[in-house]
């Protein structure tokens, strides 16, 4: 019988554009410190195991996990680290706890992006080294191409993408931690600079650091430690080709894949019917739409017409990021997808103020790693 593993505690740190008050050792700690007073454990004595999502580039230091014990109260606890988004830490964590050798385990990550001067030099290093990095083009020129094909295949319009920048920055008004909050208009995006044709600067979204740290632990743990756990009923990881040459250059596959994953565990054939809302990757405005139509939330090339009549805004059927998503709140690298779970967890637990949706019972939290991957994540929560 597989085991049951709920979420227990969840806490944060930073979510702004600048912290040059706090190295990401401090934000790391203040995480952990609200994840834990939220569980009521003590890190020392009551965590089998912690798992630390970063990537060595980011961090301009190698094998990073040895560099997080002491913050997350891991000194001589197993530590291993994660290369990919916060949600594929997620499911680590998951898993171990499904081995039946662990009972309770922490999930960090953080970014200090204010830290990196060159994004685009590091997202290049991720590039095939023989046949795509001599070429020495700008790794957003890759966003570029891909919103190109999309659109072509999907018949979603460029105005449909901007109006995903104007609805989720104005979920971010309602979020005290989003850092891009504003209201715009689909002409203040479309008119916004080209970066890589047709994809505007309005439509990237921006760098934050923060950290987040989630505990984890086995049902019958749980329910000792807190009067509201949130269930983890499926997760899904997948990629899909590496080689620019060879993957389908208008499609999420990496996506669709992940999420039949997830789905099959839960146990769930119709996941319009049965999820209440979602958060999923906006790294580029284009990729929340395209991988709506991954997870199967919607037909292929509905999903622009559901952003433009209102349907995945906070007040629609379907809410979609209503923390703002990463255009909004700002990207935090590797963290990003545990930003997804963050929002999540507080809208299933009733906690998410002004943006609360009234009556959720089931969430999806999506991660990619972002260009030039073709790698992403699901985890689906729900409160009961």
């Amino acid at each position: 019988m597989k085991r049951e593993v709920a979420i227990v505690g969840i806490g944060y740190a930073g979510f702004r554009p600048l912290t040059p008050d706090l190295s990401y050792k401090e934000l790391v700690f203040e995480a952990a410190s609200r994840a834990y007073a939220e569980a009521g454990i003590n890190p020392r004595t009551d965590v089998d195991s912690f798992i630390s999502v970063a990537e060595d580039l980011h961090e301009g230091t190698s094998i990073t996990d040895e560099y997080v014990p002491d913050q997350l109260g891991a000194v001589q606890k197993p530590v291993q680290t994660i290369g990919g988004d916060g949600i594929h830490g997620l499911i680590m964590a998951y898993m171990q706890i499904c081995t039946g050798q662990f009972d309770i385990v922490v999930v960090e990550s953080h970014s200090k992006a204010s830290n990196v001067l060159h994004h685009g030099h590091v997202t290049a290093m991720a590039l095939d080294p023989v046949y795509n990095r001599p070429l020495a083009f700008h790794p957003l020129a890759l966003a570029g191409m891909e919103m190109q094909r999309y659109l072509a295949e999907s018949g979603i319009t460029h105005e449909q993408c901007a109006q995903v920048v104007v609805k989720n920055r104005a979920h971010a008004l309602t979020n005290p931690l989003a850092s891009y909050p504003a209201a715009l208009t689909v002409e203040d995006v479309l008119h916004a600079p080209p970066v890589a044709e047709p994809l505007t600067q309005l439509e990237i979204s921006q760098h934050a650091d923060g950290a987040i740290v989630v505990v984890l632990a086995a049902g019958d743990v749980a329910r000792t430690l807190t009067e509201m756990p949130i269930w983890v009923l499926g997760v899904g990881f997948a990629n899909d080709a590496f080689a620019l040459e060879a993957r389908p250059w208008g499609q999420a596959e990496y996506a669709r894949l992940a999420a039949k994953m997830a789905y099959d565990m839960a146990g769930i054939r119709n996941p319009r019917a049965t999820i209440d809302f979602a958060e999923v990757d906006d790294t580029f405005a284009y990729k929340e739409l395209q991988h709506l139509e991954a997870l199967g939330l919607c037909a292929p090339g509905e999903a622009g017409h559901l952003v433009a009549e209102g349907y995945t805004s906070l007040e629609g059927e379907f809410p979609v990021n209503p923390s703002g998503g990463s255009l909004g709140v700002g990207h935090l690298l590797d963290a990003s997808g545990l930003a997804r779970v963050l929002e999540v967890v507080w809208q299933l637990r009733g906690e998410a103020g002004n943006r609360q949706i009234p009556d959720v019972e089931v969430g999806l939290a999506f991660g990619w790693r972002g260009v030039p991957t073709t790698s992403g994540a699901v985890v689906i929560l729900a409160n009961g």
